[in-house]
C-alpha cells in the first residue's frame, strides 16, 4: 500500500486529475482554523486549483488547525501524509479524484493554542480563515452577539494570553501584531452564518474591548473581516469509504473524503494584505455578498434542515432518500417557492428558478451519502427562524416553516417514534430534551428558551402553527402529518398542483 507524501507522490490510477505543480514549492500564507471536511473540499480545493495555473498562488499554502479534541485523529492522519489527501467528487455516475496539495501543515490546538498563535505570528500569514460552525463563535443565540457569560469566553477574558476560542485567538494574534509594529491580517469566516464576517468582527471587537479599548480600535482600523457565502455538500467520510478508496487505488489515504461536483464561493473583496486570485478558478468577488448569502441560507440551508428533520423522523438515513420521498420532495419545493423565495432580495446574475431546480437535484444526488443526521447536527435552527420572523413581520403564512420547526422540536427530544435514541449534538441538548419531554405536543416549553428562540415563544401565531404540527407528529406520526399537510393543499397551491418551478424541479430530481 502506497503512502502519501509531498516529496514523492505515488503513481496515480485512472480517474485522478494530474497534480500540475510541485508540492514542495508551496509555502504558507494562510492559517485555517477548523480543518474539517468542508474546508478541505472547498477553500483548500479552490486554492489547490489556483496553484496549478498561477505560480504566485503557491505562496498561499494553508496551515490547518483544529480546536476540538474530536479533530485530533484527522489532524494526525493529515500530518502523517504531509497534508496531502484525496478528494473524490461525485454526481450520479460521474466521479473525479484529485490529490489536494494546498495544505502544508497541521496543528492540533485542542489542548493548547501556543503553536497555533506562533504560526499566525509568522509574517507570511496574511489571512486567517475559519470554519468552526456557529457554536465556535460563542454567540448569544438571541442577540447574535458574543456571549461574555460563555465558560470558554470567560476563560479568554481572564487569561487572554492563552485563549481557547476563535475570537480569543484572533484578539491575541492581533495584539501581538500591534505590539511588534506589524501589519494586521484578514480574518475570513467561511461559516454558514448570515453576514459571517460582520459577526466575527463584532465578536472580536467585543472581546478586545474587555482587554484594551485601544487594541479594539487598532483592530477595527487595520484588520478586515470580509463576508462570504460558501456552498458545497460534503458528507462526513466513514471508515468504509476510506477503506474502499484504498482498495481501489492502492493508496493508504487516511484523510480522504468526498463531495458533490457543485461548489460556490462568493466573497466581498476586502483584504488587508493581499489575497489569492481565487476568481481565476471560479470564486466570485463582489462588493456586497448579502443577496447571495440570503439566497443560500434561505433556499439551501433552510430547506436542507426542513427536509432532514422530517426525513430523519420518517426513517430516512440519507438526504437523497428523503428527497426521493415524493411527499418530502414536494414539501421542499413548496417551502422554497411559497415561504422562502418571497423573503429574498434581488440576486444579481442568478436565475432563482434554475437555482432551486439545481438544489433539488443536488439533494437527490445518490452518489453523495450525506446523512440527515449530519444536516440536523450541523445546521443551526436559525436558518428556519430567520425567514419565519420575516414572514411574521410581513403578516404572511408560516405553515411550511412551522412544519419544519415542529420536526426540529420533535427531534431534540432525543428519541424517535420507535423509541430509539437520536444523537442530538447541541450546546443546549440537555435543556432541549428536558423541555421537549415536558411539553410533548405543546411547543411552548421549548419555545420559551429565549436564548435560542428569542420572543417567538410569545407570538400566538407561532404557538398555534407550530403547535398544530407538533401535536400531530406526536399523535399520528411524522409521515401521517406530512400526508395531512399535502391533503390540506399546502404542496399543491398552483393549478394542477405544481407551478413551472416545482414541476421542473421534480423532473430534475428524478
Amino acid at each position: 500500500m502506497n503512502k502519501l507524501s509531498r516529496c514523492a507522490l505515488p503513481a496515480l490510477s485512472s480517474g485522478y486529475e494530474p497534480v500540475d505543480y510541485e508540492l514542495a514549492e508551496v509555502t504558507p500564507g494562510i492559517v485555517h482554523i477548523g480543518l474539517g471536511g468542508f474546508h478541505r473540499a472547498h477553500m483548500a480545493r479552490y486554492t489547490h486549483d489556483l496553484m496549478g495555473i498561477d505560480p504566485e498562488a503557491r505562496g498561499w499554502g494553508i496551515r490547518g488547525a483544529g480546536l476540538r479534541a474530536a479533530d485530533s485523529p484527522l489532524l494526525k492522519a493529515l500530518g502523517a501524509q504531509d497534508g496531502v489527501y484525496t478528494l473524490v467528487e461525485r454526481e450520479g455516475d460521474a466521479e473525479n479524484r484529485v490529490l489536494i496539495g494546498s495544505i502544508v501543515e497541521t496543528i492540533d490546538a485542542s489542548g493548547a493554542t501556543a503553536a497555533l498563535l506562533a504560526v499566525i505570528d509568522d509574517p507570511r500569514t496574511r489571512i486567517v480563515s475559519a470554519t468552526v460552525t456557529e457554536n465556535g463563535y460563542h454567540l448569544d443565540r438571541a442577540t447574535k452577539q458574543l456571549n461574555l457569560h460563555s465558560d470558554e469566553i470567560r476563560h479568554d477574558v481572564a487569561q487572554p494570553r492563552s485563549p481557547r476560542t476563535l475570537p480569543g485567538i484572533l484578539v491575541e494574534a492581533y495584539r501581538r501584531r500591534r505590539a511588534r509594529g506589524e501589519s494586521a491580517f484578514t480574518a475570513l469566516s467561511c461559516d454558514n452564518i448570515q453576514h459571517n464576517g460582520n459577526v466575527l468582527k463584532s465578536a472580536v471587537l467585543k472581546l478586545a474591548h474587555q482587554q484594551d479599548d485601544d487594541l479594539a480600535d487598532w483592530i477595527e482600523t487595520h484588520a478586515r473581516f470580509p463576508n462570504s457565502m460558501v456552498d458545497r455538500i460534503t458528507p462526513v467520510p466513514t471508515a468504509e469509504d476510506i477503506a474502499a478508496l484504498a482498495a481501489e487505488t492502492g493508496i493508504d489515504d487516511r484523510a480522504s473524503l468526498s463531495a458533490e461536483l457543485f461548489r460556490q464561493w462568493v466573497i466581498e473583496d476586502e483584504f488587508v494584505a493581499g489575497r489569492p486570485a481565487w476568481e481565476k478558478v471560479g470564486a466570485q468577488f463582489v462588493e456586497d455578498v448579502t443577496p447571495y448569502e440570503f439566497m443560500k441560507l434561505r433556499l439551501l440551508n433552510a430547506s436542507h434542515l426542513g427536509v432532514s428533520g422530517l426525513g430523519q423522523l420518517s426513517g430516512h438515513r440519507l438526504v437523497s432518500e428523503a428527497v426521493g420521498d415524493d411527499l418530502i420532495r414536494r414539501y421542499m419545493i413548496a417551502l422554497m417557492d411559497e415561504e422562502l423565495t418571497p423573503t429574498l432580495m434581488p440576486v444579481p446574475g442568478i436565475d432563482l428558478a434554475a437555482y432551486k431546480r439545481r438544489l433539488v437535484a443536488r439533494f437527490a444526488n445518490t452518489a453523495i451519502k450525506d446523512t440527515t443526521q449530519r444536516v440536523n447536527t450541523d445546521a443551526p435552527v436559525n436558518v428556519l427562524l430567520d425567514p419565519l420572523r420575516d414572514r411574521l413581520a410581513a403578516n404572511e403564512p408560516i405553515d411550511l416553516l412551522a412544519l419544519g420547526l415542529a420536526a426540529w422540536l420533535r427531534r431534540v427530544r432525543g428519541i424517535d417514534e420507535q423509541g430509539a435514541a437520536i444523537h442530538v449534538v447541541h450546546p443546549m441538548a440537555a435543556m432541549l430534551a428536558e423541555q421537549a419531554e415536558a411539553g410533548g405536543g405543546d411547543p411552548a416549553p421549548l419555545l420559551s428558551i429565549t436564548a435560542l428562540f428569542g420572543n417567538l415563544g410569545q407570538d400566538p401565531r407561532v404557538l398555534a402553527a407550530v403547535g398544530e404540527w407538533l401535536g400531530s407528529i406526536y399523535d399520528i406520526g411524522t409521515r401521517a402529518t406530512i400526508e395531512q399537510a399535502a391533503a390540506r393543499g399546502l404542496f399543491d397551491t398552483r393549478p394542477h398542483g405544481m407551478g413551472p418551478t416545482a414541476t421542473a424541479a421534480i423532473h430534475a430530481a428524478n
